[in-house]
């Protein structure tokens, strides 16, 4: 493509994969490089014989010095590194200035104060339920026993006094029965 001579660079050719990078000047040659990728793609191959060119990777732009490109000197299989250091233009005053004006204008968060407030509401009323409704374990002295030792003995007090309640009243009851015939037999 001849509107493109000078205004695009290669760096270098992967032959396992048939990758070919290149570095246009400006972001427009770039995107010229993408649309007409299958052209750009068969001119490399017809070239350069042996290249086997099968997909072409378009890098940012960056000044583009003139001369042969690295890819055209290299022998066939082989990478090719680049010959000079690819130099990115540094952006203009115009740019940097639109960029810090966007900074201070932007809002740094975009979650509403409001929102943001009664979801910390919320969360605390949570957490004060949460501790009302599983307090946390009284701290014992050393010597006295813990919480779920004291509960497991008062669990244990009631079901002796429950045991001995039954017992007491098996006993009424059998007692209650033997009384009876007697008076039976004393109507009789």
């Amino acid at each position: 493509m001849p509107e493109l001579a000078g205004r695009v660079q290669a760096l270098g050719l992967d032959a396992s994969s048939g990758r070919l990078d290149v570095v246009p000047d400006a972001p427009a040659c770039g995107t010229k490089l993408r649309w007409n990728a299958p052209k750009v793609i068969a001119a490399a191959n017809e070239t350069v014989p042996g290249a086997n060119v099968r997909a072409l990777r378009v890098l940012a732009p960056a000044h583009v010095k003139a001369g042969p490109t690295a890819a055209a000197t290299a022998p066939a299989g082989q990478s090719a590194a680049p010959a000079l250091p690819v130099e990115r233009r540094t952006p203009p005053d115009g740019y940097r200035r639109a960029i810090e004006a966007h900074r201070q204008a932007a809002l740094p968060s975009r979650a509403d104060p409001h929102i943001a407030a009664a979801v910390e509401r919320q969360t605390a009323a949570m957490r004060e339920l949460s501790r009302r409704a599983f307090p946390g374990p009284d701290v014992a002295p050393d010597d006295a026993p813990a919480p779920v030792e004291a509960a497991c003995a008062k669990r244990r007090r009631q079901a002796a006094a429950t045991e001995a309640a039954a017992l007491h009243r098996v006993r009424v009851e059998k007692v209650g029965r033997q009384v009876e015939p007697s008076r039976s037999e004393k109507t009789a």
